[in-house]
């Protein structure tokens, strides 16, 4: 079907079409306005979905989000500053081998999906690898017999440096540290090792 073709050419509708405008979209604003008072971490899908589901009203998103920036409730909040935090004191390092070592796990995954763990040990004095020890898992019994071994051929250390991990706290560990003389230091969270 053709419409009547104007003086132009286009169609007379063109020119007398005026958007039709509600007195729905005061209503709208105002809700809108309540609810950014009353919920002020909600942003648009939150007030939308509220007004849609808990109201009940069967307004348009496209018409709700226009009159929602038209009344400027999209604008970005100010994200926090944040904190500066000091630089945590470096490490100590050691005047000599077989003074401090220091120990932590590393995982990662076979091609299967089977995790598996890693245990390093380190000399800080010179970042020489001591011991790795690689399986499916590594309790405080299988870490306190990599230790033993390296023990054996190596020295004991002074001190031993790990995180606050679960293996590192057990009792057993502490208990095998205090037959052998060796102490452990606990680092803390967020230090570079």
């Amino acid at each position: 079907m053709r419409w009547p073709a104007g003086p132009s050419g286009r169609a007379e509708t063109c020119y007398r079409y005026g958007p039709k405008l509600k007195a729905e979209n005061e209503e709208i604003a105002d809700l809108l306005m309540g609810l950014a008072d009353a919920r002020k971490t909600w942003g648009f899908g939150l007030c939308f979905l509220h007004l849609r589901n808990v109201k009940g009203h069967p307004w348009n998103h496209k018409r709700v989000y226009r009159i929602y920036c038209a009344l400027e409730l999209n604008l970005r909040i100010k994200p926090r500053k944040r904190l500066k935090r000091e630089k945590p004191d470096a490490l100590a390092v050691p005047d000599a081998p077989n003074m401090t070592w220091s120990m932590d796990f590393m995982a990662d995954r076979l091609g299967d999906g089977r995790q598996f763990r890693l245990l390093n040990v380190l000399d800080d004095f010179n970042r020489e690898g001591l011991g790795i020890e690689v399986d499916f898992s590594l309790p405080a019994e299988r870490v306190i017999r990599s230790l033993d071994r390296i023990i054996e051929w190596r020295g004991k250390p002074g001190t031993i440096r790990v995180d606050n991990g679960p293996e590192y706290i057990s009792g057993k560990l502490m208990e095998w540290a205090e037959k052998q003389g060796v102490t452990i230091q606990h680092i803390q969270p967020g230090q570079p090792q």
